[in-house]
C-alpha cells in the first residue's frame, strides 16, 4: 500500500471514530453482512456483543497506526486470531470476515463511497484477513483449559481474589493475560491477568474488581462458588522484564492492574540476581492498596525491590471500617497525589524499562505524565487490552 492510500484510509477511519455512533454503525453493518452471508457463524458469538464496537475499532486503529511497521501489526493480528480460537473461529472464516468488513464500509459511507476508498480498504481487509489466517493456522495447542475454583475471598466489597486449580498447567508467562469464561456467564469471555507465575501444579490466582454495569465481573465477585468450573484460553500479551538489557525497571500499577506486575515480581523473587525495581502501587484510597502488605513482605526479603505506595486521598472512605495501614519500618512512606504525576515528579526515568498496568484511563494519563518530563516513549510498555 502506497503512502497516499494509507493516508486516505487513516483519514477515513478517523472520520468514523469521530462521528456520533460511528463505530456502532460500522460494526453493526459488519455483522449484518457477515451473518447474512454466513448464518451459521452467529452461534460462534456471545449472547451480548456490547463491547464489540470498541474492541473491533481499536484493533483496526492499531493496524492502521502500524502500517509502516507491518511486522508489529502482523504479530498483533496473529495473536488476535489465536485468541479467537476459543470461540471456534477457524482460518477459513477470516476471508469471509474481510468481505463483510469491506461491505460494511460501503454501507456506512453510502453515496460518499468512491473507488479510491474501495481500493484502499480492500487492501487493508486482505492484509488483516491473511495475517489472522496465518495466526489461526500457526497454533495447534488446545483452545482452552478447564480449571476448578478452590478459593474465593472478598478483599473489599467490590474486589475478590479467586484461586483456581487447572486440570493441567496453563502455559502462560508472568506478565501475560488470559481470556476466561465463567459458568455464571457462559461464552462471555473476559481478559484477566494471573497474579502469580505459572507453576507445575496448575495453581492460578486472579484479582477481580466489579465494573459498574458490567456483565461478568459482578458475577465473579458476587456469585463465584468453590467448585465452579472455569475455562481459561491461550495466554496473550507481552509484558516482561528484559534481563539482558542491563537496565533497571520501573513498574506502575493501580487497582487490580497490579496483577501482571505482581506475578513478575514473585517470579523474580525466585531468582538469585535481578535488576533493581521501583514499583509504584496506586489507588484512590489507602484501602485500594489491598495487596501492598504482600509487596512489602516481598521487598523485605528482596533488596532489589522498592515499593512506593501512592494514594489520591490520605484516609479511607467512611464506608471502610479500618484505618489506613502504616508502612513497616524501612519501607517507603505512602505518597499522596495522582499516580502518574507522582511518578513523573521523580524525573524522566529515561534509563529504565517501564511497565504500566491498570485501567485504560490510568495508563494513558501516566504515559502522558512521563512523556511530558522527557521519558522516551519507546521505553514504556503496556498491553493494548
Amino acid at each position: 500500500m502506497d503512502a497516499r492510500s494509507a493516508a486516505l484510509v487513516r483519514a477515513n477511519f478517523r472520520s468514523v471514530l469521530e462521528s456520533p455512533q460511528g463505530p456502532e454503525r460500522l460494526v453493526s453493518a459488519f455483522y449484518s453482512h457477515l451473518f447474512a452471508e454466513n448464518p451459521g457463524l452467529y452461534e460462534l458469538f456471545p449472547p451480548t456483543m456490547d463491547m464489540q464496537p470498541k474492541r473491533m475499532t481499536m484493533a483496526i486503529q492499531y493496524v492502521l497506526e502500524h502500517l509502516e511497521d507491518w511486522e508489529q501489526a502482523q504479530k498483533f493480528l496473529e495473536q488476535l486470531a489465536r485468541d479467537h480460537r476459543k470461540y471456534g473461529v477457524q482460518a477459513a472464516h477470516y476471508d469471509r470476515a474481510a468481505r463483510a468488513l469491506l461491505a460494511a464500509f460501503r454501507t456506512y459511507h453510502g453515496a460518499a463511497w468512491h473507488s479510491e476508498l474501495e481500493e484502499g480498504w480492500r487492501d487493508i481487509t486482505i492484509l488483516i484477513s491473511a495475517a489472522m489466517a496465518i495466526g489461526a493456522n500457526s497454533d495447534k495447542s488446545k483452545p482452552y483449559w478447564e480449571a476448578t475454583v478452590v478459593g474465593h475471598r472478598r478483599v473489599l466489597d467490590d474486589l475478590a481474589v479467586v484461586r483456581l486449580q487447572s486440570d493441567e498447567p496453563v502455559p502462560y508467562q508472568a506478565g501475560q493475560y488470559v481470556p476466561v469464561s465463567v459458568p455464571q456467564r457462559p461464552r462471555m469471555w473476559r481478559y484477566l491477568s494471573p497474579a502469580i507465575p505459572a507453576n507445575p501444579y496448575g495453581e492460578i490466582e486472579f484479582h477481580v474488581r466489579k465494573i459498574r454495569g458490567g456483565w461478568v465481573s459482578p458475577a465473579i465477585v458476587n456469585e463465584t462458588e468453590i467448585g465452579d468450573r472455569w475455562q481459561i484460553a491461550a495466554p496473550l500479551g507481552g509484558l516482561h522484564v528484559d534481563r539482558d538489557s542491563g537496565r533497571d525497571v520501573l513498574m506502575i500499577g493501580s487497582g487490580t492492574g497490579i496483577a501482571p506486575l505482581r506475578a513478575q515480581l514473585i517470579e523474580m523473587g525466585q531468582r538469585g540476581i535481578n535488576p533493581r525495581v521501583h514499583f509504584f502501587i496506586g489507588g484512590h484510597y489507602p484501602c485500594d492498596l489491598y495487596d501492598v502488605e504482600n509487596m512489602w513482605q516481598l521487598s523485605q526479603s528482596n533488596p532489589w525491590l522498592t515499593v512506593i505506595p501512592v494514594c489520591e486521598q490520605k484516609t479511607n472512605p467512611w464506608w471502610y471500617p479500618h484505618p489506613a495501614q502504616d508502612e513497616p519500618y524501612g519501607m517507603h512512606r505512602r505518597l499522596i497525589g495522582n499516580l502518574g504525576a507522582v511518578v513523573a515528579s521523580f524525573g524522566s526515568w529515561a534509563d529504565r524499562q517501564i511497565q504500566i498496568a491498570g485501567s485504560a484511563h490510568m495508563i494513558a494519563d501516566t504515559r502522558r505524565a512521563l512523556i511530558s518530563v522527557g521519558t522516551p516513549e519507546h521505553n514504556i510498555s503496556c498491553d493494548p487490552v
